[in-house]
């Protein structure tokens, strides 16, 4: 029997040592690859939960949204039932939406998304809080810690008491 290392060409130093210099790169070129297309692309460590709900909600929604406008039956909101009370009205659709009752016939709306990291604050008792970095803010959407840049946004809410409805957009 031979030794095919001894006679063999293919088995010379330098011949070797290429095809193990070739092989390590493409199976690194071939896990790089690989992780790439399992990842999400952001490598920043935050996680960006939109999905989060709002909290405080209650109730069913209310009409459906017209020409970029959400329309909601304010009655469907328990929160809404009372002055001071907030509801997240946009049914997980659309922009996350949230509604503060003034008074029985004044209501305010505000964007839930964070002006900080474009998070979905959440809604607490009398106010909101983002869960990525803890940025709070009033009922009134007015910046109250954290590191949100400013407010939130407020958005057109126009109350019809006819219908029982308010138009947000």
């Amino acid at each position: 029997m031979s030794d095919c290392a001894s006679s063999c060409p293919l088995h010379e130093r330098g011949v070797d040592a290429e095809r193990r210099r070739f092989l390590s790169t493409a199976l690194a070129a071939s896990l790089l690859g690989v992780l790439a297309a399992c990842g999400d692309g952001d490598i920043s460590g935050v996680e960006d939960d939109d999905d989060t709900p709002g909290g405080g909600g209650g109730g069913g929604g209310g009409g459906g949204g017209t020409g970029g406008n959400l329309v909601i039956t304010v009655a469907n909101f328990v929160p809404l039932r009372t002055d001071g009370g907030i509801a997240r009205v946009d049914n997980g659709t659309g922009t996350p939406t949230a509604v503060l009752r003034v008074s029985a016939t004044t209501y305010r709306a505000f964007s839930l998304v964070c002006p900080h990291a474009g998070t979905t604050v959440n809604i607490e008792t009398n106010s909101f809080r983002c869960p990525n970095h803890g940025a709070t803010f009033s009922a009134t959407g007015q910046v109250t810690g954290g590191p949100a840049p400013t407010g939130l946004t407020e958005l057109t809410a126009t109350f019809n008491a006819t219908a029982g409805t308010l138009t947000i957009g």
